[in-house]
């Protein structure tokens, strides 16, 4: 008799918002090969269907949707096309973000501190919520997975309105998780440290930067988008069974240095 592994995610469907490219699309791979049929969510709908069409051709099962985590109709219509293709939805990996403003905190203007707060706080909450409502009205349990980042829980010179949106995230995740977890649904986050990708190539490509937050780092390195889809797995999946209101730091090491 064959006993069905912990991480399995057979059956299951799950949202995955900035899942074109970086940390969402390695998510979204590693959730498809776990056995979940993904829905992937980002506003540039020809990058999410190349990331479906790499999901589809190894097996797996994927609607790419483009929408606006920050616009409440996106984020209605985006659960509901998951709903109508897959019949339901489990698992929500909330990812999609932005950081226009990279600089002294003083000197933010008021255009990139409402966008960076509308995508990564206001949007995160509207998904989530929708999401949960779902759950809810299926009488499921659920697990919703919130992508924050180590500048979320400690200082973050020159991304300081990025890092207040990430902290709020971190209370999110916590208040939703005691309010909801009579009801089965647990809610966590990742806490990401350096990642090459895209969205962090402002630091990454930068030789000083990199090299400082390296120098600081206990294993000596930045990591790889795929290194952080492990985590998101676990969180989704039943493997983390008793978990909830938890941040799971991810940082090769970065906040245990002084």
């Amino acid at each position: 008799m064959t006993t069905p592994s912990l991480f399995s995610m057979k059956d299951r469907v799950a949202v995955v918002s900035g899942a074109s490219r970086g940390i969402g699309e390695a998510i979204a791979l590693r959730l498809s090969e776990a056995g979940a049929a993904v829905v992937l969510a980002a506003r540039k709908p020809d990058a999410l269907e190349a990331v479906a069409g790499r999901i589809t051709a190894q097996g797996g099962k994927a609607l790419a949707v483009a929408a606006h985590t920050g616009k409440l109709d996106d984020v209605k219509a985006l659960v509901a096309k998951a709903v109508e293709k897959f019949g339901k939805v489990d698992v929500l990996v909330n990812n999609a973000a932005t950081n226009p403003y990279f600089g002294p905190l003083m000197d933010v203007e008021d255009a990139a501190w409402d966008k960076t707060f509308e995508v990564n706080v206001k949007g995160y909450f509207m998904l989530a919520r929708e999401v949960i409502t779902h759950l809810q009205s299926r009488n499921s349990p659920g697990s919703i997975v919130n992508i924050t980042s180590i500048a979320g829980i400690r200082a973050a010179p020159l991304q300081g309105v990025y890092g207040m949106t990430k902290a709020a995230v971190v209370s999110m995740t916590q208040t939703f998780a005691q309010e909801l977890g009579g009801t089965g649904i647990r809610v966590n986050a990742i806490a990401p440290g350096l990642v090459e990708t895209k969205f962090a190539s402002a630091l990454v490509a930068n030789d000083e930067i990199r090299q400082h937050v390296v120098s600081r780092t206990a294993l000596g390195r930045h990591a790889q988008p795929d290194e952080i889809a492990g985590a998101a797995v676990y969180l989704a999946s039943d493997a983390s069974a008793y978990m909830t209101g938890q941040v799971l730091v991810v940082d090769g090491g970065a906040t245990i240095t002084t």
